[in-house]
This record gives structure tokens, C-alpha cells and sequence, in this order.
């Protein structure tokens, strides 16, 4: 996996993650003084898991050979700051011409993506500070 860059200069909040050849504007909205120019970290964390859990509906459908055309999860991300408790909601729409038992076993797979296991098991942090 590339090494994600995340910068942010005088803009108020607008941050710019980039790979070698990809960037995406991280913001925050005008009521808490960002521009608006970009999804919230936690939309982005919330959008990290939704892409993940289509491409791995995707590609299992697709290794079964399975008619599913389309695939669309909502997913919402609340924090709980009482509890520490983080939630992700997702509402999976699954159309394609799929049997009672096929639609059953991708409802199991949605929890099985590598972002979702990611987030469901512990996770270890290492910051250094480095020169510029």
C-alpha cells in the first residue's frame, strides 16, 4: 500500500491526502469553521468501510459468477463521547437477479472486507515526530 500523505497549511482545516498519483481535500464544515470543500475525516473513515464492503460483495459475486448488478451501501458513522463508543450503520441495496440464499451469504460477506476486520479488532498506533 502507497503511504498516504495528509497536509494542511493556513486554509482553516483543509487538508489534502495524497498517494503518488491520487488526492483527495479533507474538511470540515463552515459551522465549525472549515470550507466545506471536502468530507470530514469521519466521512472519509465511514467511506473507507461503505467502498470496501461493495468491492468485496464485487469481486465474491463476481468469483461465484453470481447475477448481482448493482450494489450501494449507505453507510453512517456516529462517535458516542460518553462511551467511546464508535457505530457504523450500513444499509446494503443488492440488485441483481440472486436467489434468497446468495443474498443471505453477501449479507455475511459485507462484514468480512479487510477495513471492516480492521475496525473490529485492536489497533496499534506508532507516531515519530521527523525532521522536515
Amino acid at each position: 500500500m502507497a503511504t498516504i500523505t495528509a497536509r494542511i497549511e493556513r486554509t482553516p482545516y483543509e487538508t489534502h491526502l495524497s498517494t503518488g498519483s491520487q488526492v483527495i481535500i479533507v474538511d470540515e464544515p463552515a459551522d465549525v469553521g472549515g470550507q466545506d470543500r471536502g468530507m470530514r475525516p469521519g466521512e472519509l473513515l465511514a467511506g473507507s468501510l461503505a467502498s470496501c464492503t461493495v468491492i468485496t460483495l464485487r469481486m465474491y459475486a463476481d468469483r461465484k459468477g453470481w447475477p448481482l448488478d448493482t450494489i450501494v451501501a449507505h453507510m453512517t458513522y456516529t462517535f458516542d463521547p460518553e462511551t467511546s463508543r464508535s457505530l457504523f450503520a450500513t444499509k446494503l441495496v443488492l440488485t441483481g437477479n440472486l436467489d434468497d440464499s446468495q443474498r443471505a451469504r453477501l449479507l455475511e460477506m459485507a462484514d468480512r472486507c479487510p477495513i471492516h476486520r480492521t475496525l473490529d479488532n485492536p489497533v496499534d498506533f506508532d507516531t515519530t515526530l521527523v525532521e522536515p
